[in-house]
């Protein structure tokens, strides 16, 4: 019968019955998310299904994470919509200001090894990072965990994937995930588990085993994991896997995902030069304190380009205080920088930061579609915090690497 995977093992656990890849097993749920975006879809069907009482309210949570504070009439419904249901429900509620509902939810170890979660936002995969079965559902589904507290699921296969070597001074982790991304592609994971090993990921910390868990899904994902000593959960020696790569770290240099898919990878080599109009630090992928250490200290006594603007929305209110306290507010506002509020901020376009037709976006967040950030006709490149810096200083892409030896720039 052979070993099984993480994924398998989880369901295994959650279902009461061994978990064998393809086939449905229904599951109890640990933990529901649902957003201002999302949530209130679920809401109304939890109501067409006929429901009245949420089954185990304490295992759910709202957060207003994707429109805060609420830029027009209608964001500020769909908020009044989840804050009234789950006064009543007596279920979890974060508002505006907390942040994104990933960080938060990491903040708080609300996900943990071998934990089943659903969330009604795509990116809730990041939660892998800490061992959790953690995947986005509809709003149907999402509705059907509110009434019954459990969910189906196909069991996935598990694609295995290990680093090798070392990574370059210059080059950061978000760089490994683009250029993963664009050798799988953006269908290469479909309803797929990830496995991500090797040596250098005991050598990265936690935010950095986030950005990998964030950006499984852009490969399609059902959810990951990011393989290491203190992950708590581990596969079986003799675990099946749909398919093992190797991908050597000692290949990859800083990159970016071009528009207007996120597996549309280029080195940075290929487009060192390119203007770019307005530059964007957070999201739940790169929104947080780590981030914004690498920013700081590359801008630390410097001004941004004149002909650029930078946005930066800390990925929650507990990064957002931390970094007022190392300093690195004031640093990136003398540089010439913006805030907003935590929480999602620019990054989906439902909110501010939109940029003016034809402009160029060099973003750290996890998407680049067409309309993303709220205007179908701006072009957005996604690249590590320390290019989007080394961007907002040139006014042009530029590779981080040529500023590495600032003092206290590290990259």
């Amino acid at each position: 019968m052979g070993g099984q995977t993480i994924a398998q093992k989880i369901l295994s656990s959650h279902s009461g019955a061994r978990a064998e890849v393809g086939e449905i097993v229904v599951c109890d749920i640990d933990l529901v998310m649902g957003h201002d975006a999302n949530g209130p879809m679920a809401i109304r069907a939890f109501e067409k299904m006929g429901g009245t009482r949420v089954t185990n309210p304490e295992k759910v949570v709202f957060v207003m994470d994707h429109m805060g504070p609420a830029p027009f009439e209608k964001a500020a419904n769909l908020q009044a919509v989840c804050r009234n249901f789950a006064a009543e429900q007596g279920t979890q509620f974060m508002t505006i200001g907390e942040g994104v509902s990933h960080q938060i939810m990491a903040e708080r170890g609300m996900a943990r090894p071998g934990g089943l979660v659903l969330g009604s936002d795509s990116h809730t995969c990041t939660l892998g990072a800490f061992g959790a079965f953690a995947t986005g559902v509809g709003a149907t589904d999402l509705a059907a965990c509110l009434l019954t507290g459990r969910n189906w699921f196909r069991v996935p296969e598990t694609l295995k994937i290990t680093f090798e070597g070392k990574l370059d001074p210059g080059c950061s982790t978000k760089d490994v995930i683009l250029y993963v991304v664009g050798r799988v592609g953006a269908d290469g994971g479909n309803y797929k588990s990830f496995e991500f090993y090797g040596d250098w990921l005991e050598d990265i910390g936690t935010a950095d085993h986030m950005t990998l868990a964030n950006m499984l899904v852009e490969m399609g994902c059902k959810c990951g994991f990011v393989c290491h000593s203190n992950l708590g959960i581990e596969a079986d020696p003799d675990a099946v896997y749909a398919e093992e790569t190797v991908i050597d770290l000692t290949r990859i240099e800083p990159g970016l995902a071009k528009p207007h898919t996120v597996d549309n990878y280029a080195p940075i080599s290929e487009l060192v030069g390119m203007k770019v109009d307005q530059g964007f630090l957070g999201s739940c992928t790169n929104g947080r304190i780590e981030d914004i250490r690498i920013v700081a200290a590359i801008l630390a006594g410097r001004k941004i380009h004149e002909d650029v603007r930078f946005i930066v929305t800390p990925a929650s209110k507990a990064v957002h205080i931390q970094a007022m306290a190392e300093g690195h507010i004031a640093t990136l506002m003398e540089a010439g920088a913006v805030f907003f509020t935590p929480g999602c901020g620019g990054c989906v376009g439902t909110h501010g930061g939109v940029p003016a037709d034809g402009e160029v976006v060099i973003s750290s967040a996890n998407r680049n579609f067409r309309g993303r950030m709220g205007n179908s006709k701006a072009s957005i490149y996604l690249a590590s915090p320390a290019s989007v810096a080394a961007a907002m200083l040139t006014g042009v892409v530029t590779d981080p690497r040529m500023l590495a030896e600032q003092e206290g720039a590290h990259v």
